[in-house]
């Protein structure tokens, strides 16, 4: 399973693939496959030659490749915790080895008759192997740069979606409202708030524990339900939830406060807002529902759609395909689901 670090404790500019994510994996085919038709486009001499080159080339490039794949699977949990250049040394001699006794093995198959010339072809495949390994290994360090700037972008766009004004100015307007009457509920509303905005501003790892999301949720709600009163209500449907389980912080929180803001608030009788919590296999699986102005469309909210880019660009960013975000609207509902790998506590 997916094993996310921390950004700070792994910088994503100078930390290796990980090769037990579904989309390195993915990446990785269909980049040196498509480098392989590219060698074979080069050599061939017509177009007619260019399908027996190309099947030359994948007899030896799928069984490495492969093979490479499988066994940097196997040592993904050593990988990450070296260096950044001596991890690189150890995929070259991986699949600089595979490459050799590929070769060695196949005999006719890869190389021709036993001479001279047999080791030079060794020595060839040896060479492209590792300039397409070290290719790849570019290509990941490149893109890891990339997330790593578009990362630091979407940490800024969080926190200045989480701190709105309104939810600031409305919350302090309902404990005003309740100072005099009811201090001790003004003085719980205040110390959630504090917690909120506390969670908004720390700097602490990408993932948290999903106990805790769901604990500031609970807090977010309650001064919600101190502005809307009887008009907002939530189903927690979190029988199957693990309480072990990790995920990006502030993941739930926005999509609550879309439901609230762009669904419950619209309705003059309010409505119930539906949070669905459950591990399905390896997967935790995240579903928030709630009813809508009957003929409107959520997504036409600037506010909605841009607290829902964030959430997306940081599953990206944290779980490649291996995480999944789903909206689902009808005449008088809105629906978001959220697919992500389950990471146990112990496993951060």
């Amino acid at each position: 399973m997916n094993e996310a670090r921390s950004i700070k404790q792994n910088p994503l500019s100078d930390a290796l693939p990980n090769f037990r994510n579904l989309g390195v994996t993915l990446r990785i085919l269909l980049l040196g496959n498509g480098m392989a038709l590219i060698a074979a486009l080069l050599q061939a001499n017509g177009w007619a030659d260019v399908a027996l080159q190309s099947m030359q080339i994948a007899t030896l490039l799928t069984p490495v490749m492969l093979s490479s794949l499988l066994l940097l699977w196997l040592a993904q949990p050593w990988l990450k915790y070296l260096p950044c250049w001596l991890g690189v040394l150890v995929v070259n001699v991986v699949v600089g080895s595979i490459t050799l006794l590929t070769c060695y093995f196949g005999g006719e198959l890869y190389r021709p008759v036993p001479d001279t010339s047999g080791y030079f072809d060794m020595m060839r495949w040896l060479l492209l192997s590792t300039a397409m390994c070290n290719l790849l290994l570019m290509y990941f360090r490149l893109r890891a740069q990339v997330l790593l700037h578009a990362l630091h972008d979407a940490r800024l766009q969080v926190l200045r979606a989480r701190i709105r004004p309104h939810f600031l100015y409305n919350t302090i307007n309902a404990v005003l409202g309740v100072v005099r009457s009811q201090p001790r509920k003004a003085e719980t509303a205040l110390e959630d708030m504090a917690d909120l905005f506390r969670m908004a501003m720390s700097d602490e790892q990408d993932l948290v524990p999903l106990h805790r999301e769901v604990r500031l949720c609970e807090q977010y709600l309650a001064l919600e339900q101190l502005r809307m009163g009887s008009r907002l209500s939530v189903d927690w449907q979190i029988q199957d939830m693990p309480d072990d389980a990790q995920l990006p912080a502030l993941l739930l929180q926005p999509l609550l406060e879309n439901a609230v803001y762009h669904g419950i608030e619209s309705l003059i009788e309010g409505g119930c807002i539906q949070v669905l919590l459950r591990r399905a296999g390896g997967m935790l699986q995240i579903v928030v529902e709630n009813p809508c102005m009957p003929g409107g469309d959520a997504l036409s909210h600037a506010g909605n759609k841009i607290a829902l880019q964030n959430i997306r660009e940081r599953l990206s960013l944290m779980f490649d395909a291996e995480a999944s975000y789903r909206v689902d609207s009808g005449k008088n509902y809105y629906r978001v689901e959220i697919t992500l790998p389950y990471i146990g506590e112990l496993a951060k």
